[in-house]
């Protein structure tokens, strides 16, 4: 029988795997034959070699899209091994160096392409991933901010979604996020690390630095609205199952979450944790939001409770919507159809309605 961290992962996020990128056959045979949780970082990673040597071959071979289709899956089924593997330090980080590798290799080769882009923060760079759609010329952008255990190599199914709609990504690691975790812990004030992405995005002149939208997903859900109350310059923003206050929901929130929040605050225990959870929080700030505001909240989110998101719609000072789906999980990965592509096309409206 799996020990409770490998059972915990796995009840609380399946679909979020699958949804995201991970073929559902290797899904199904790592969730088979891991029992340990010692042993689940490795499992994932002879999955994503599968991936990666099928994608080398097809590059060396000229098959320049499939490659990227493989690399593409392989840096996911990397991160899904990195991504809670906080207890192993040395092997966490040389299996995400693997997902970067690959996700960063397929980049080019993808449709449309991308590159990566790392922007001054702080004496160091937040790295990101920066895609245009094909044929539109100076698109509008979401910055797209991931949540306590994913990355930007996860984000590749949103992307696509964003980019059919002609709108450009740039999904970034921000601080106590993928490469970003290791010298930037996390911060209540995110907003500082979205600033310094708006300012290197407004830099450039293939985008429209005028139409810049935010999305975030669980605890990007509260980093995405933060930046938003903070960021005069947000056009619109998505937030997706993310927690009005980190601290109140701290003692239920899984084990698992509670290790991964002390490592990637560099927190010394979790009594430390706890004390700057309480930086995480929406009071006082949510009602400086004015711009469009899309909220996602699943009616049986195990993680954050519905009533957060809802406090978030509820005390925002600009145009609210609110999607609440009754029987959906954390960020709604068990009924993904009823959330990605209408926030999608919300997005796409504010940003060239």
């Amino acid at each position: 029988m799996a020990d409770a961290r490998v059972e915990a992962a796995i009840s609380h996020w399946a679909p979020r795997f699958v949804e995201n990128g991970v073929p559902v056959g290797d899904f199904q045979d790592v969730a088979a034959e891991v029992e340990r949780w010692e042993d689940w970082c490795d499992a994932w990673a002879s999955r994503g070699a599968r991936h990666e040597a099928l994608g080398r071959e097809a590059l060396e071979q000229g098959r320049d899209r499939s490659a990227g289709v493989h690399l593409a899956t392989a840096a996911v089924c990397f991160h899904f091994g990195k991504f809670l593997f906080v207890q192993d330090p040395d092997t966490m980080r040389a299996t995400h160096e693997r997902a970067v590798r690959c996700r960063t290799d397929a980049l080019p080769l993808l449709d449309p392409p991308g590159e990566r882009l790392e922007v001054p923060f702080e004496g160091t760079t937040l790295p990101g991933n920066l895609r245009r759609p094909l044929g539109v010329e100076n698109p509008p952008v979401v910055v797209m901010i991931p949540g306590l255990d994913s990355a930007k190599e996860e984000s590749g199914a949103y992307e696509d979604l964003f980019l059919q709609r002609g709108l450009a990504t740039f999904a970034f690691d921000g601080p106590g996020q993928g490469e970003s975790e290791y010298e930037l812990p996390i911060r209540g004030d995110y907003e500082v690390a979205v600033s310094a992405v708006f300012d290197a995005l407004q830099a450039r002149d293939d985008l429209d630095g005028e139409r810049i939208g935010i999305w975030g997903v669980s605890l990007g859900g509260y980093y995405a609205p933060r930046s938003a109350a903070h960021e005069p310059r947000a056009r619109a923003c998505v937030s997706l199952s993310g927690p009005f206050d980190w601290a109140e929901i701290w003692d239920d929130l899984p084990g698992l979450t509670r290790t991964a929040f002390t490592a990637r605050s560099h927190s010394a225990d979790q009594d430390e944790a706890r004390e700057k959870a309480s930086a995480l929080s929406l009071v006082g700030v949510a009602e400086r939001i004015t711009c469009p505001l899309f909220v996602v909240a699943g009616g049986r989110d195990r993680l954050v409770p519905r009533s957060h998101p809802e406090r978030l719609a509820a005390e925002a000072s600009g145009p609210v919507e609110l999607l609440v789906v009754e029987d959906g999980n954390h960020v709604v990965n068990n009924r993904a159809h009823d959330y990605r592509l209408r926030t999608a096309d919300w997005m796409a409206e504010q940003l060239r309605g």
